[in-house]
């Protein structure tokens, strides 16, 4: 296929070879088209929108990234109620076929269940390979108009945001001293499970004859076929998407009934964060909340077919605290408000890393540190944003207290003197490491040493800004700088910064002047930008001067006739 049928949106006439894919040419005319939804939306012109969400459905571009999310995802080995993976080449290349509208009929999801932190389970529904793939198509088109409408304070299932986003802003808000002090901590009853089918068909923004048929295609359980009236099938691809766009609009609706300064500078102090279905609504009386904005906020469920969940929403002093998204959240008598791990999150955690000591069985204790390792960093680099040295310590003690009642167990005619010389060593400043040897692919052992939670470094993070549209080429600078920033944060990302540094030898691309990391001049620069397809890779980067970058941007900013000329390509 040519590059300018890409460009053109056009299908392809014969089946694709995949490992032939010019990916940087799918990303490229995807963003393009995305760009151009964005910028039709803000311009309230529907038919173009919907013109584009066409062209790029049909498109080969869009087939090409919705098959390659599928297999690229965490649930690419599990298949639906067809049996089907698409697992090797000629799977994903014969699978562009399947793509198409004409004759389209989703199957029923195959139900599996899973359990749920409070001991219940949750029922998700998996979609065969071809309605994950339908799913995903058509994602590409509807997300950038959700993005252009979303509720600035919506932090789940979005892209560039996530939890730390939505705490920080809950501590932004809490943490102001002329801020509120009282909060309405709601939770949507099984939201999934009863969205309003009627109001989601009304309001979605594209073809709704492929949602219908995805929202009614039911489910097979024990060889049964159960109907779905209500609801968006927890599993879908499309699901986060559709939910968020239900709920979206409770922000605006707050803001109309009690105008208020951002940072809660008015008199009621009312300011909502939402991360999927959890969320938050500050105010400044527990009567207010009470009398006011919850009856308004039942009222906007009810018209989507939800409703609140008794158990879980309530109304609280921040001086009592709160629990929100495995954080607690509270004001101290000093005047402080801090956020740290909570107790139930931190109880959880143990209770993980007990259960992968008791089942490591006849596992090398080298391999039982690999486990360990991942848990304990996934854990320690979600809260790191948060007050959590005192936690951290604490979990580290506990973590080593039960190695050592591993090592105890599985050596019972040891002294303890012999399990601390065998397993325990000294590193660096560090004493009692837990120590052990890993198997390399070669057969050779190296040795690998226990990480604890302490050794993540705790950081202020910077929220994004609400206005953020990651599909928008104007925020691209923007995004770029924050990526920077990000990969700076992170112990793994700084290697690639450092990389890219020592290749331009310390110097600017564009000024040749040297790079000052502690003057926070430095910024990273895609060569083309993510908005029109640049992949995140090394070889697409660059650092720069923040001066010079901004410099860079303006000159590359399309201009009116540019952007013209590729609105007619």
């Amino acid at each position: 296929m040519s590059a300018a049928e890409m460009l053109a949106g056009a299908a392809p006439e014969r089946t694709p070879d995949w490992h032939s894919i010019e990916w940087r040419q799918v990303w490229r005319t995807v963003r393009r088209l995305q760009a151009r939804i964005v910028k039709a939306v803000a311009e309230g012109r529907w038919n173009k929108v919907k013109a584009l969400v066409y062209l790029l459905t049909h498109s080969f571009g869009g087939r090409a990234l919705a098959i390659l999310r599928v297999v690229s995802n965490s649930g690419a080995t599990t298949p639906g109620v067809d049996g089907i993976l698409w697992d090797t080449p000629e799977a994903k290349s014969t699978a562009f076929g399947t793509l198409r509208r004409h004759g389209y009929r989703p199957q029923p999801l195959r139900r599996v269940y899973i359990p749920k932190s409070d001991g219940k389970l949750r029922g998700l529904g998996i979609p065969t390979m071809t309605d994950r793939a339908m799913q995903a198509l058509h994602l590409l088109g509807l997300d950038p108009i959700a993005e252009s409408q979303a509720d600035g304070h919506s932090y789940g299932f979005r892209l560039e945001r996530r939890c730390a986003d939505a705490l920080e802003q809950t501590h932004l808000l809490l943490g102001n001293r002329h801020g509120p002090r009282w909060i309405l901590e709601g939770d949507i009853k099984a939201c999934f499970d009863r969205i309003s089918h009627e109001w989601l068909l009304t309001h979605v923004p594209i073809d709704r004859q492929l949602p219908r048929r995805w929202l009614e295609a039911g489910f097979l359980e024990k060889q049964s076929w159960f109907a779905t009236t209500e609801g968006t099938p927890q599993g879908g691809i499309i699901s986060p998407a559709l939910a968020n766009w239900t709920l979206d609009g409770l922000q605006r609706l707050l803001a109309e009934h009690f105008a208020d300064t951002p940072m809660g500078q008015g008199k009621s102090k009312v300011h909502l964060v939402r991360y999927a279905d959890d969320f938050l609504i500050t105010g400044t009386s527990k009567a207010l909340l009470r009398d006011q904005v919850q009856p308004l906020v039942v009222h906007f469920l009810k018209e989507r077919g939800l409703e609140l969940s008794h158990e879980k929403t309530r109304i609280t002093h921040v001086e009592e605290g709160f629990d929100f998204l495995g954080q607690n959240v509270r004001r101290y008598r000093c005047g402080k408000v801090l956020t740290k791990p909570s107790s139930n999150n931190v109880k959880t955690f143990l209770s993980k890393i007990q259960e992968t000591i008791d089942n490591s069985g006849s596992l090398t204790a080298g391999e039982v540190i690999q486990r360990l390792n991942q848990q304990i960093k996934g854990w320690a680099m979600y809260h790191r944003y948060a007050a959590s040295k005192r936690t951290f310590s604490r979990v580290d003690h506990r973590v080593f207290q039960m190695l050592w009642r591993w090592c105890r167990r599985r050596h019972r005619t040891k002294s303890g003197e012999w399990n601390k010389r065998n397993y325990f060593q000294r590193s660096g400043h560090r004493h009692w490491v837990f120590t052990g040897v890993l198997q390399g692919r070669n057969g050779h052992g190296y040795p690998i040493e226990l990480m604890t939670a302490a050794q993540v470094r705790i950081i202020r993070y910077v929220k994004i800004r609400s206005a953020v549209n990651p599909y928008d080429p104007q925020w691209e600078a923007y995004l770029e700088a924050r990526m920077g920033w990000q990969w700076a944060q992170t112990l793994t990302s700084r290697g690639r910064i450092e990389y890219l540094w020592k290749g331009q030898e310390g110097r600017c691309v564009a000024c040749g002047q040297p790079l000052r990391f502690a003057e926070e001049d430095c910024q990273i620069h895609h060569r083309m930008w993510r908005s029109r397809g640049g992949p995140d890779k090394v070889d697409n980067l660059e650092l720069l001067h923040a001066n010079c970058h901004r410099q860079i941007h303006a000159q590359e900013r399309p201009t009116k006739a540019a952007a013209s000329r590729e609105g007619r390509s």
